[in-house]
């Protein structure tokens, strides 16, 4: 059945405040829980924390009372969802298997948005950062196996292969080359406006997670890891957000932003196994519903633009979903291998010209080595094998294959 905010009451924004006890939440069981429970409270946590930074932005680009107000209002209570969102994860959740959790959301949120991105540039932006994404999940998986003798399969449940994608060391571009074209507000499909602010909202969190946390290790190699693949984070966060169309006025940001936040919440709803949690998302989802509503109505009255002539009539069928993606990264890995980018335009590496500013700026970042490249050489010394969980078969791309078996 056709679900339209705009037609649900949801929870007036003014009736939205919790106590400190109801936001303290009780955190879901770190060995007990499904892999993609603990994905789901990443992306909401990044969702709201996006639409703080995204509040804050607005009131210091508006002299509005009113609406300065009204972004303090709601920003409040967004910070009151996040904490109560973020209070899910467990104290006794290291900030390395959080982070292989953030890899696993950037694995299957980036190729479940891919597989039904109907805008094939859009589709294709998405496409290339996830190799680089899934290759991340393997660096940080053998820096846990190093650091603290764990397996990370036990954390993504083995739903998610953990196998090199693009190389972490060929990742590194220049800042022009991460700046992609954008859709056009006009004409874009509501789902493509949905999935870009998603990843967006994901991969922001993941890069300031890591400019964070970095330094909560002793070990000069973790700490190395966390500082180059941070960078990269850098530049998935410059590449996604270049597809926003920058046309659109604050206040129609708010209400997409709004929007999106309903469409995220319902679809943690539809399936979430863990009750309680789910409970929380439904509450969520009302909030958002109320929110959305006081956004349409400052819409209205300072734009005079009525929020169904820039919503979609209904959220879209399918709800954001956290699923194995196996298959389809290893097709777009074995097709896209190559691929690096010039300006705007995504080429094979060997069509790059040998002057090109990304085999300088690979000269200069690299210098000396790469993190991602020694926790490899360092598992490998110390392993007498690189840490790996493929449950599909051999590598897709001989050159990536463990030692033995490309020798």
């Amino acid at each position: 059945m056709a679900f339209n905010p705009l037609e649900e009451r949801g929870i007036a924004l003014e009736d939205q405040f919790r106590s400190w006890n109801e936001l303290n939440t009780e955190p879901y069981d770190k060995y007990g829980a499904e892999p993609y429970t603990r994905t789901r409270v990443i992306l909401m946590n990044g969702v709201e924390v996006e639409s703080i930074i995204f509040s804050h932005q607005f009131a210091r680009h508006t002299d509005n009372p009113e609406i300065k107000q009204h972004l303090a209002l709601s920003r409040r209570v967004e910070q009151q969802q996040q904490k109560a969102v973020n209070n899910l994860n467990p104290g006794n959740q290291t900030p390395l298997e959080t982070t292989i959790g953030y890899e696993q959301v950037a694995v299957d949120l980036t190729a479940w948005l891919a597989r039904h991105e109907p805008d094939p540039m859009l589709k294709q932006a998405l496409d290339f950062a996830l190799l680089e994404d899934f290759d991340h999940l393997y660096r940080y998986a053998n820096l846990y196996d190093l650091i603290d003798g764990e397996e990370a399969s036990d954390l993504t449940g083995r739903l998610t292969e953990i196998t090199p994608g693009r190389p972490t060391i060929l990742e590194h571009r220049h800042p022009y080359d991460d700046v992609r074209g954008h859709y056009s507000t006009h004409t874009v499909d509501p789902l493509s406006r949905l999935h870009v602010m998603t990843i967006v909202a994901g991969e922001q969190q993941t890069m300031n997670f890591y400019m964070n946390h970095g330094t909560d290790w002793i070990e000069p190699i973790a700490r190395g890891l966390y500082g180059e693949i941070a960078m990269i984070e850098e530049q998935h966060v410059t590449h996604y957000e270049s597809l926003l169309d920058p046309l659109d006025s604050w206040l129609k940001q708010l209400v997409f932003h709004e929007y999106n936040e309903v469409y995220l919440y319902w679809s943690m709803m539809q399936q979430e196994t863990d009750q309680r949690i789910k409970a929380l998302w439904e509450l969520h989802c009302n909030m958002e519903i109320g929110q959305l509503g006081a956004a349409c109505e400052l819409l209205l009255k300072y734009e005079g633009v009525d929020p169904a002539e820039i919503l979609p009539p209904a959220l879209p069928d399918i709800p954001v979903t956290f699923e194995p993606n196996k298959q389809y990264v290893r097709e777009i890995l074995a097709s896209q291998y190559e691929l690096r980018t010039d300006g705007p335009a995504y080429v094979p590496v060997d069509a790059l010209p040998r002057d090109h500013r990304y085999f300088r700026h690979q000269e200069i970042v690299n210098a000396g080595g790469a993190p991602s490249e020694m926790v490899i050489d360092e598992a490998r010394a110390e392993k007498g094998r690189d840490y790996r969980d493929e449950t599909e078969g051999p590598h897709p791309i001989d050159a990536l294959r463990p030692l033995a078996e490309v020798k």
